[in-house]
């Protein structure tokens, strides 16, 4: 008997770790794998030696992932982080010489070289301390740049001056380092076939002078320096619009501060060129672009976009390398609208590509001649449902290929304004990728009310003549018919062409919801949670300065008038129809009063809910008295000075009511607040109790009102985690733990009468094995009414309960028993969530992100129960409970991994949502990747399997109908006779 239960206890563990059926592992989840935003300067076509002939797509995106596009179908051929361990800084650089094997980064004070073909690490060198300000593969004429790989040299800017390193192309080793004491602010490093040149900027003057300085490139020392005459229109970095181009003879470039005339300097020489610039628009000039070959063995020719708010053209310039000269070839006529220029180099050709609202032209850059015309076709996919935004192309990068010489073929990669990246070939567009989901900040999940259209359908209906009724019923049947592929794709699994689907289908067991998600560059997108998380539609929801993010504080769904409300940090509102994206209502940026966080509250006698905006200092702010929050609840904000505060807004006669304080939260000296979070407010409860194996109760305490507070005390490296009574104030339980590395991540999650929480740090556990051992660890805690079974506890005979006023004898608060125990674990745990489901009688399942692995994985609540017998085997009534013996290490098993083999990273956050299905629960990750499925805890016990015979049961059924049929006249005519022979 005792064997049997232990075997029954082990099934019950294996069961519960499966996600989804085995069949349906990569088709109910999806993946989307993105990059950022691509950055101009860090964008490229190269074609690896080792490799096809074919070329990859490179870019390091301003998120700073670097990363290879295939540019046949737009997928992700490898990518990896290039984020610094310390030195946080936006300044990125990428950078690949002609036929290497490896591309360069520089990210911070870190640089490193990856293999083209696999992206794996060569080799990396970090510099404490030090700001990378420019990068460039070196190109010698001496006939050592045959060697393989190519040197490096990386400039950085330090406290005070920079300092320039040239690093072994092989290794990384410090080959010589030149110091620029000066205290200048370092530009650009370039380099010409023979010389290396550092480009500095005086610091602390308003008219600062421009240095350039020579260097040796075999031994780093000065072999020249000389200022330029840049007067006052140099009165920064961010004035200087080209500097460097690692070409055979680079440049520096500036224009005057009234934009009419361009300056140009071949470094090397002293003399600066200045050419007047010809606007024959008059409007003003918004933006000026220089465009040049990167390749040493290409032309000295450059290109010089200039821009206004309506119109745009580009020059020409020529350098002459024997002279040191500067002059213009030709001009690209002016046009209307937008317009982007890329240039492209084959063998020592240079090529501009122009694409304008209409066209996509491509020229030489020795002569005017048009080489080719291509008409550019509108961009597919979804987009605003506003028609008035407009898709501008904001940079590019093409690749020409030359066939015969007389007839070319351009690809070209455009980053739109809408965050999206497109290659477009002769004109069309063969992929899209939606990189600006990357920056995704807010999620949330939609229902669509579909009763609540039929209702109002038929309401329709009853109220005109029966004509128009009939006639708006036949309408509406055929609009249903909009649902038949899907349905017969559901029902037989061939798969319906995207184009005949229909923007949303709803389904019968809840999968088919949707979400949407808001990213930091001002947009809203809808996916489709099952399909494929694919994009329903995408609007813009407000409008960002260059270089500005959004902050959204809070996002709420209201399934009943079908809106998403989404609120920034700068009083911003959006509200949209959620079935279409279109805007309904807006405000736009105003900073007037910042708004820290928000809370989701009720007002009036409706169930609709509300976005409050909790302002400075954990204040909300007066409001009219008719407008409180129904029911009068405590509303949790955290102050500035770390105070975790509870307050309320009181019944006044008054025509606006004020918030009144009514508890606070005061963490230990040196200590400060790092989160605090609270019960879901889908967190359905089945049971009030646990039935033991004896048949006796532990009864859960729930307290609907429970808030898991975590605070950190760097200088003692603790962690105390604190659970509060949100109404009253009172701390129920608090637990403290030492040795914690504070500055690693800590996660938390709260759900029923538990909470988990994980950190880096000294492991507490009871065994002898682990009592002294550091690590990562998972602590598990289960809050109960008293500590013995069948007791209610202090409030047991209690007829009702009060979180303000103490039920103790000794007028104290009645505080629950909590269980709680600690687990090892292999890998840091980034976030952690819990699954929903509809009834909450399904198990529930910790998501925990790793993003060492950049996977998800849901452990099994019955795996971490802290009611794990510790240091004996588990009694016969225990094993019956399915409570295994404890183990102080929990390997994650890999069937746990609900990501599989996908490498879902930087996720943020995770949120989770129940279908109507109560087994199973619907998960939806974001962050820079966006990953979507769906996992049943306790196995998917109310629906059927992928692999069930739908077509042999139909061909069944319909087999015995028409066996019926026809051996129905047989039988009868049997009866028939049967009867005339009795008679």
């Amino acid at each position: 008997m005792r064997i049997s239960l232990l075997c029954l206890s082990l099934v019950s563990f294996v069961c519960s770790t499966y996600a989804v059926f085995a069949d349906e592992a990569y088709k109910v989840d999806y993946h989307h794998a993105l990059l950022g935003i691509p950055q101009q300067h860090t964008t490229f076509f190269h074609r690896p030696p080792s490799a096809s002939r074919a070329s990859l797509l490179y870019t390091l995106s301003e998120k700073l992932i670097l990363g290879a596009i295939n540019p046949k179908d737009g997928a992700v051929v490898w990518r990896q982080s290039v984020r610094p361990t310390s030195n946080a800084t936006d300044d990125a650089y990428l950078r690949v010489g002609e036929n290497e094997d490896s591309v360069i980064s520089a990210v911070g004070g870190e640089v490193r070289a990856w293999d083209t073909v696999d992206g794996k690490l060569i080799w990396a060198r970090g510099f404490s301390d030090n700001i990378a300000k420019g990068l460039e593969v070196i190109e010698l004429a001496d006939g050592t740049q045959q060697k393989k790989p190519k040197d490096t040299v990386a400039l950085f800017a330090r406290e005070r001056g920079g300092i320039l390193r040239r690093l072994n192309g092989a290794s990384g080793e410090v080959l010589w380092e030149y110091e620029d004491q000066s205290g200048d602010i370092p530009i650009h490093v370039s380099s010409s076939t023979s010389t290396i040149y550092l480009i500095s900027v005086q610091a602390g003057k308003a008219a600062p002078k421009t240095r350039v300085t020579s260097l040796d490139p075999v031994t780093g020392k000065q072999i020249g320096q000389y200022p330029l005459s840049t007067d006052s229109d140099v009165t920064g970095v961010d004035s200087i619009l080209h500097a460097g181009a690692n070409s055979a003879s680079p440049i520096i470039a500036w224009t005057d501060k009234a934009s009419r005339a361009l300056k140009v300097n071949v470094l090397g020489s002293k003399h600066v060129s200045s050419f007047n610039i010809e606007n024959g628009s008059g409007e003003e000039i918004t933006k000026t672009t220089i465009h040049s070959s990167q390749h040493a063995q290409s032309l000295c020719h450059f290109l010089v976009h200039f821009e206004t708010a309506k119109s745009h053209w580009a020059e020409v310039y020529h350098v002459d390398i024997s002279k040191g000269a500067v002059a213009p070839a030709y001009k690209l006529p002016q046009v209307a609208g937008r317009g982007v220029f890329s240039t492209s180099t084959q063998d020592a050709n240079v090529y501009f590509t122009r694409h304008t609202e209409s066209d996509v032209i491509l020229v030489s850059s020795s002569s005017h001649g048009i080489l080719g015309r291509w008409p550019l076709l509108p961009p597919t996919g979804p987009t605003a449902n506003d028609v008035s935004e407009n898709q501008d192309a904001i940079h590019a990068v093409s690749e020409v290929v030359s066939r015969s010489g007389t007839t070319f073929s351009v690809r070209s990669a455009l980053t739109l304004s809408t965050g999206d990246w497109v290659l477009v070939r002769k004109g069309e567009v063969d992929w899209r990728r939606n990189e600006a989901l990357g920056g995704a900040i807010a999620a949330e999940w939609v229902e669509l009310n579909e009763m609540e259209d039929l209702a109002k359908e038929l309401e329709v209906e009853g109220h005109v003549n029966i004509l128009s009724a009939y006639i708006h019923r036949v309408k509406r049947h055929a609009n249903d018919l909009k649902r038949l592929p899907s349905w017969v794709e559901s029902l037989t699994g061939v798969e319906v062409e995207p184009a005949q689907k229909p923007a949303f289908v709803r389904d019968s067991f809840g999968f088919h919801k949707l979400v949407v998600v808001a990213t930091d560059n001002g947009r809203l997108y809808a996916l489709n949670a099952a399909d494929h998380g694919r994009i329903v539609w995408t609007s813009k929801a407000i409008d960002l300065s260059p270089g500005e993010k959004w902050h959204v504080r809070g996002i709420l769904a209201d399934p009943v008038r079908g809106t998403i409300t989404v609120k920034g940090s700068a009083g911003d509102f959006v509200m949209v129809d959620a079935a279409t994206g279109k805007s309904l209502n807006s405000l736009p940026l105003h900073s007037s009063q910042p708004v820290e966080s928000a809370i989701i509250i009720k007002r009036g006698p409706s169930d609709a809910e509300e976005i409050m905006e909790i302002y400075e200092d954990g204040d909300p702010g007066d409001i009219p008295s008719v407008s409180r929050p129904r029911g009068d609840p405590v509303l949790v904000v955290r102050t500035n000075d770390g105070t975790l505060r509870g307050i309320r807004y009181l019944p006044t006669q008054q025509p606006t009511t004020e918030p009144t304080v009514v508890w606070e939260f005061v963490p230990a000296p040196g200590s400060n607040i790092t989160r605090f979070i609270g019960r879901s407010t889908h967190d359905p409860v089945a049971s009030i109790g646990r039935v033991l194996g004896n048949r006796s109760v532990m009864y859960k305490y729930l307290n609907p009102n429970l808030l898991l507070v975590t605070t950190i005390d760097p200088s003692n490296s603790a962690a105390s985690f604190h659970i509060l009574d949100g109404v009253s104030g009172n701390t129920l339980y608090s637990s403290t733990h030492n040795g914690v590395d504070v500055s690693r991540q800590i996660s938390s999650a709260m759900s029923e009468n538990w909470f988990v929480y994980s950190f880096w740090g000294q492991h507490s556990g009871r065994d002898a094995i682990s009592s002294d051992s550091k690590g990562y660890q998972l602590v598990v805690a289960e809050v109960f009414e008293s500590e013995l079974p069948n007791d209610r506890g202090p409030l047991g005979s209690a007829t009702n309960f009060s979180s303000v006023e103490p039920s103790g004898s000794d007028a104290a608060p009645a505080h629950p028993y909590v269980v709680s125990q600690s687990f090892l674990i292999p890998q840091e745990i980034s976030n952690l969530a819990i699954t929903q489901t509809r009834q909450g009688i399904t198990s529930r399942s910790v998501l925990a992100t790793l993003a060492s692995s950049n996977a998800i994985v849901a452990i099994p609540r019955s795996l971490i129960d802290p009611r794990r017998p510790v240091g004996r085997d588990p009694t016969p009534a225990e094993l019956e409970e399915g409570l295994g013996k404890y183990m102080s290490f929990i390997d994650f098993d890999p069937k746990w991994i609900i990501t599989h083999q996908q490498e879902v990273m930087g996720v943020k956050k995770i949120i989770t949502h129940p279908a109507l299905l109560e087994s199973t629960s619907l998960v939806f990750a974001y962050g820079l990747d966006i990953f979507g499925t769906r996992v049943a805890p306790s196995m998917a016990f109310d629906i059927l399997g992928n692999g069930f015979a739908k077509g042999q049961l139909l061909l069944t059924v319909v087999g015995l109908g028409v066996g019926v049929l026809v051996l129905a006249p047989t039988v009868r005519r049997k009866q028939i006779n049967a009867q005339w022979q009795v008679s």
